[in-house]
């Protein structure tokens, strides 16, 4: 029975000292600088997921040095080119995660940026739920505030406007909603009047114009209707919405 208890326990010691399975990883051997330079190449062929391998590695061996910081930031990226909406959650906790670790690095208004960037990816429809688009607003805005002469200033400003624009076109939407319901037009007047003072840039304001009159005038208020389609024909002239402004008499006095 010993005989055959003796080459069974040097088996084991042999698969535990390849560990386990008698496979390690190549990435295992390489210097940080060498997996960064693998991850850098599989980067530049597109080959995100693989070149995580590599650069997760170059920055566990020297997270502290320029080659880590590097290694941990191209992570993120590689998160956020790969695309979809589990990679840009994952693209923002490591560009997160950057900030965090290195405040002052010289890439810090990038990081910043592509937070912003890996929220506004995430914005759904008009019509749905808006916690992104106000989470990459606020990180859009950050970036102005913290590093208002950096080179992603006009592109943030663009986004800023188009952000707004969604947020706006939210809001018109339920009170469109509570319009063509016919049950709720104080409801409608609310969210328009609030398009109105908080979206002032909105790109179709022409039509959060007719419908505020058409709430104000199943309120039977029809000089606040007349207020809002006045305004409609005075600011856009040339708005279709304009022909479909119904005759309405408001009594003087």
């Amino acid at each position: 029975m010993t005989r055959y208890l003796l080459p069974l326990l040097l088996i084991s010691l042999l698969v535990a000292a390849c560990g386990g399975d008698g496979y390690e990883d190549p990435i295992l051997r390489l210097s940080a600088e060498e997996s960064l330079a693998k991850g850098e190449e599989l980067m530049e062929q597109k080959k995100y997921v693989r070149a995580r391998d590599y650069l997760i590695h170059a920055f566990e061996v020297e997270p502290n040095s320029a080659t880590g910081r590097k290694a941990l930031l191209l992570v993120a990226d590689a998160h956020f080119l790969d695309g979809g909406s589990e990679n840009f959650i994952r693209a923002e906790a490591k560009y997160r995660d950057f900030q965090n670790r290195f405040p002052t690095s010289d890439r810090a208004a990038y990081v910043q940026f592509q937070i912003a960037n890996s929220l506004s990816k995430r914005m759904l429809r008009p019509d749905r739920d808006q916690a992104s688009t106000f989470k990459a607003l606020a990180a859009y805005l950050d970036l102005l505030r913290i590093y208002p002469t950096s080179e992603f200033v006009e592109e943030a400003n663009q986004q800023i406007l188009l952000i707004k624009d969604r947020l706006a076109e939210s809001e018109f939407i339920k009170g469109y909603f509570h319009i063509r319901s016919m049950r709720l037009p104080q409801a409608a007047v609310w969210r328009f009047e609030r398009v109105l003072e908080t979206y002032p840039d909105y790109s179709k304001m022409d039509k959060v114009l007719f419908y505020l009159g058409r709430a104000y005038q199943r309120m039977e208020e029809p000089e606040k209707a007349m207020s809002a389609w006045d305004r409609l024909l005075t600011e856009y002239p040339d708005s279709p919405l304009t022909r479909r402004i119904p005759k309405i008499e408001v009594q003087s006095g």
